[in-house]
């Protein structure tokens, strides 16, 4: 089968552009791996409809849903390989599958670095956060540890100081701040730990604090994640010559989301590197609204010419 549209990444700006392409009547593909940020986020708090917050599995599930009933497939496995064909674009899947398609939506994300501390998970967007712009809201007056490395973890105590002033920063990876924010932390009386964190104190979904080398406890009621390297999964972008911003997140044409390879667009956390779901959502309808576009111009030159 030739698709119209193959959507690599099954997550928030994937399943909206699906969902649009869908309402279009385009034989859609979605190859998703089941293992992107919003498979683990508990509760996203900035989204319109839902005041008290959805989690990310559960908004997966609603789109996919949604998406199915418009006739949109899916195929759970990981892209691994993409060419340029004459027809398009062909996809090979781990599982040695190979899709075509004329069109490609590539909505992979990134991944963020969190500590091995598997209590952390279930907390993940009720009592731990990872965007300030999402969830520094969450911490408003409340006595918050920022489990981080370096200037990222510095850096972003500082940004939440703008919500409450009870913050401790634990440089858990003990490397260097800079001068001038250490300078800046001790400005705003932030208290700074070089020391690795040993434990995670939770109670479920709620954090409680930290257990340091040596023993000490810290308590609280929020954490932030802070760790520089997140990964950024543009790999198959780089495969087909796709454009990359220095930090790896593709290039795209803010009016249409497309690269600067014809008929390959982007969408989500892989371009904005905003870590927003509503502007996913965005991203993943105005991709789709241009590719359909470009498709229907394609059958409107096929007609004129038989």
């Amino acid at each position: 089968m030739l698709y119209d549209c193959i959507i690599i990444g099954g997550g928030i700006a994937g399943l909206q552009g699906a969902i649009q392409l869908g309402r279009y009547k385009h034989k859609v593909l979605v190859i998703d791996a089941n293992d992107g940020r919003s498979t683990i986020c508990q509760s996203y708090h900035n989204v319109l409809g839902y005041p008290d917050g959805v989690s990310g599995p559960e908004l997966r599930s609603i789109g996919q849903k949604h998406a199915k009933s418009l006739g949109v497939q899916f195929a759970a496995d990981r892209a691994a390989l993409v060419e340029k064909i004459p027809s398009g674009f062909m996809v090979k899947t781990e599982s040695g599958e190979h899709f075509n398609g004329r069109r490609l939506l590539l909505s992979t994300g990134i991944v963020d670095r969190i500590p091995p501390f598997p209590e952390l998970l279930p907390c993940l967007g009720i009592s731990v956060y990872v965007c300030p712009d999402c969830d520094g809201y969450e911490v408003s007056d409340r006595k918050t540890i920022i489990m981080g490395s370096g200037n990222t973890g510095a850096n972003m105590a500082l940004m939440l100081n703008y919500w409450t002033d009870k913050i401790v920063y634990v440089n858990h990876e003990q490397k260097d701040v800079d001068e001038d924010l250490l300078f800046k932390l001790k400005e705003k009386k932030i208290e700074v730990i070089h020391s690795p964190i040993v434990d995670v104190l939770t109670d479920g979904p709620d954090f409680k604090g930290v257990t340091l080398e040596g023993g000490d406890q810290l308590k609280a009621e929020r954490g932030f994640v802070a760790f520089a390297g997140n990964e950024v999964k543009s790999q198959l972008a780089r495969q087909l010559g796709v454009e990359l911003h220095e930090n790896k997140h593709i290039l795209v044409d803010p009016r249409t989301k497309m690269t600067n390879v014809e008929h390959v667009w982007a969408a989500g956390d892989i371009v904005a590197h905003s870590e927003q779901v509503t502007i996913a959502m965005g991203d993943g309808s105005q991709a789709a609204i241009w590719i359909h576009k470009t498709l229907l111009e394609e059958q409107e030159k096929s007609r004129g010419q038989l």
